[in-house]
């Protein structure tokens, strides 16, 4: 009897053992913990079951099964360059960087196959199709928009992928070594057009600014005559009016006046000489002195 009663409780035992393995396996298989970077999707019998969010979860053991753990950090993928033509038929390579998170793995996992390889072909076709409705010198000034129409149509199309597009940046536009070389030579005539068009327009400055000094000149040269002209009516009209007022005698004394004028302005020549004075000047000389000691 103690033999049978020992076989008894060995088994008894091992049936104890049995169940709190069971137990400890379904709590460990049931109990699941998510990392906070991490979001976990569960499948039963092949089917989707649920999506465990970061912390302490709970599955049924045996049945669901944690088939994909889903990293929700942001990603970078590998810079890409691209061909691509503008509207004006220049061919450019195009430098793209693009940032993305899943936010939503069930449908990752269940929509696409390589996530990455779909965003790059996408952002592709997306910077090609932009840059086609672009000229090339669009494209250098508008890269600002060029970025945000990219980002838009990029955010649009990976939306049914589960995917957020956090930041889509067009890093560079390079072009061709034939493309560059003829923009230069472009660049050099559009240059020495300009200084042409420069150096023509100082002379053309230079001719206007000489006719304004010449005008100016003729301006003044006319005023000066004006001023002489007011000046000879003004001296002519108090003769007239001398002459009104005194009769011959003023007359005469004028014409004395201006012959003395005559006679001293000779005198004032340079080097010698000898001054004949008619006989008729020297008497309208005496004359001229009677007239102002008869004002006098």
């Amino acid at each position: 009897m103690d033999g049978g009663l020992a076989g008894e409780l060995t088994g008894g035992n091992a049936v104890l053992i049995a169940i709190a393995l069971f137990v400890i396996v379904s709590i460990f298989l049931g109990v699941r913990i998510v990392p906070q970077s991490e979001k976990h999707v569960v499948e039963r019998f092949g089917r989707l079951r649920a999506v465990l969010g970061p912390g302490v979860n709970f599955i049924v053991p045996f049945i669901d099964v944690v088939r994909h753990r889903i990293s929700i950090l942001e990603r970078q993928l590998p810079n890409a360059m691209q061909d691509a033509i503008t509207a004006d038929n220049v061919l450019v390579k195009v430098e793209t960087s693009v940032f993305y998170r899943i936010t939503e793995p069930e449908k990752t996992v269940y929509r696409i196959r390589d996530v990455d390889a779909a965003i790059a072909t996408t952002v592709a076709g997306i910077v090609r199709s932009e840059i086609g409705r672009m000229e090339l010198d669009q494209v250098q000034s508008n890269r600002a928009q060029l970025i945000e129409k990219v980002r838009e149509q990029v955010a649009a199309m990976v939306d049914d992928w589960g995917i957020e597009v956090t930041r889509a940046e067009v890093l560079d536009v390079n072009l061709d070594d034939a493309t560059r070389a003829a923009m230069l030579q472009q660049l050099n005539a559009e240059r020495a057009r300009r200084a042409q068009v420069t150096e023509a327009e100082g002379k053309k400055r230079a001719v206007e600014l000489n006719a304004d000094a010449e005008l100016y000149a003729a301006e003044q040269q006319a005023k000066a005559k004006r001023v002489l002209a007011d000046a000879e009516a003004y001296s002519t009209g108090v003769i007239a009016e001398a002459i009104a007022k005194n009769g011959l005698e003023a007359a005469q004394y004028q014409v004395a006046m201006r012959q003395v004028e005559g006679i001293e302005a000779l005198g004032k020549g340079t080097g010698k000489q000898t001054i004949v004075v008619p006989a008729a000047a020297l008497e309208a000389l005496g004359d001229a002195f009677r007239m102002l000691r008869g004002r006098g």
